[in-house]
């Protein structure tokens, strides 16, 4: 996915607090430039809309400030919200151009009906539901699908049996748990009643 965000430079000696009650939320971008980074401010409107749609270290934004001007494709980074109201007040963001593979955080789409749950009355186990991949920025997959269909209970898929795209490959070798097929679960009160029929039937006797 990519998308278009239009901002301005913030203007020296602003109050963050200020430009926020006027609707506007503070930024930075980095990557651009060596170490150096730019301060920006980004309508809220805008911004609500662009979290609807972008993931944190997954989405490309094309970065346009009017006022230098700059444009460039960045990844966003990092969202900082307010605890009590969820409300984003800033944000940041990284040019990508020129540093080659890059970190990205990928979320898994599980695909299909499990047999084990399906036919086995099992349960899927969706132990984690993203990872992080090296990848150009180009190569970005909005999602990894990872098809269950097949898995029966008892099945463990784990994140060296994935299959990534072309380009993509794990930041580092990993065997850790992605999703498993867990027997069925027999209720508490369905184990007491069987024990109390055996009781029963153990007292007839």
């Amino acid at each position: 996915m990519e998308m278009t965000v239009e901002c301005q430079q913030r203007p020296e000696g602003s109050k963050t607090k200020a430009l926020r009650r006027s609707g506007e939320i503070p930024a930075n971008l980095y990557g651009h430039k060596g170490t150096e980074s730019i301060s920006l401010v980004i309508n809220a409107k805008t911004v609500e809309r662009l979290l609807k749609k972008a993931s944190v270290n997954n989405t490309l934004i094309d970065l346009k400030i009017g006022d230098i001007p700059w444009e460039g494709q960045t990844l966003l980074r990092e969202v900082q919200a307010h605890p009590a109201t969820g409300k984003p007040y800033h944000l940041s963001f990284f040019a990508v151009a020129g540093h080659g593979k890059m970190t990205v955080e990928v979320p898994f789409n599980f695909v299909g009906e499990a047999i084990g749950v399906k036919q086995e009355g099992g349960i899927l186990d969706t132990v984690i539901t993203q990872m992080q991949l090296n990848c150009l920025p180009e190569n970005i997959p909005d999602s990894i699908d990872i098809d269950v269909s097949n898995m029966k209970v008892g099945d463990n898929l784990h994140v060296n049996e994935i299959v990534l795209p072309k380009g993509v490959s794990l930041t580092a070798e990993s065997e850790e748990l992605v999703v498993s097929v867990l027997p069925p679960q027999v209720s508490a009160t369905t184990e007491d009643e069987g024990e109390a029929t055996e009781a029963a039937e153990s007292g007839d006797a």
